[in-house]
């Protein structure tokens, strides 16, 4: 499809019990459908019990104890499943997924995917306001996180760390960005612009580390910090590859 021609896209976002993609859970998800007037079409919106006890630090961040959880959120096979059947169908339909850091909510979806004998999303176009911005203003000074991109943008983000007010605001960046990155990196299709974006990622991962080997920062260990490269969804670790999943 022609970026030009892109009417609508998925934005998406998940809020979890931690930031380990390999080990934490999802808790609260939000996929909404928007077009180019920043409106919103359709949304869904799940919470989930995790089957795990949700840390007071993430709980903290969106909002969402063990307690509740486990009072109102839908069992994590039901939830996960909705959520991978609906980025499926918005795929089928020809609609880009919108993810904000995508890395991250695209890998724990994975990963929650694969626990639970789901087939996992394996082909779509993910737009990364994240991954873009950088590469459009690589040398903007400040933090980017997805409130200081939204300002940066022309919009102010309320209740941050919520899965919809989230998915939301990446949507409206990313409309922001994608005609003018598009046209100023010669591409033309979501083809073209997810494959660049992988490049891109690569290297603003590879910049970042050799940055940290320059000024000496480490991990806590005293080991070198390793950034991640790999976009949109990190490698499946062997150990997980060599499990015998029956996918439903």
């Amino acid at each position: 499809m022609l970026i030009n021609q892109v009417e609508h896209l998925g934005v998406f976002d998940t809020e979890t019990t931690g930031v380990d993609v390999e080990n934490d859970r999802i808790v609260t998800a939000y996929i909404g459908v928007m077009d180019r007037s920043g409106a919103l079409i359709e949304k869904f919106e799940w919470l989930i019990d995790p089957g795990i006890p949700i840390p007071e630090g993430a709980a903290a961040v969106h909002g969402v104890t063990t307690e509740k959880a486990q009072a109102d959120g839908v069992p994590a096979l039901a939830g996960v499943t909705g959520i991978v059947t609906k980025l499926r169908e918005l795929v089928g339909r020809g609609v880009p997924i919108v993810a904000f850091n995508g890395r991250y909510d695209m890998t724990i979806t994975d990963r929650e995917a694969r626990r639970h004998g789901i087939e996992p999303l394996l082909h779509f176009h993910l737009i990364d306001p994240f991954v873009i911005d950088k590469q459009q203003d690589p040398y903007r000074k400040g933090k980017r996180k997805l409130t200081d991109v939204a300002r940066h943008y022309g919009y102010e983000l309320e209740n941050a760390h919520t899965a919809d007010a989230d998915a939301i605001m990446a949507g409206l960046v990313a409309w922001k960005l994608i005609d003018d990155t598009a046209t100023k990196a010669g591409l033309t299709t979501l083809d073209q612009l997810h494959a660049a974006q992988i490049a891109w990622a690569r290297e603003q991962a590879t910049g970042l580390e050799s940055y940290f080997r320059r000024v000496g920062k480490l991990n806590d260990d005293g080991t070198p910090i390793v950034i991640e490269k790999e976009w949109p969804v990190v490698f499946v670790p062997n150990e997980v590859v060599d499990e015998e999943l029956v996918f439903v």
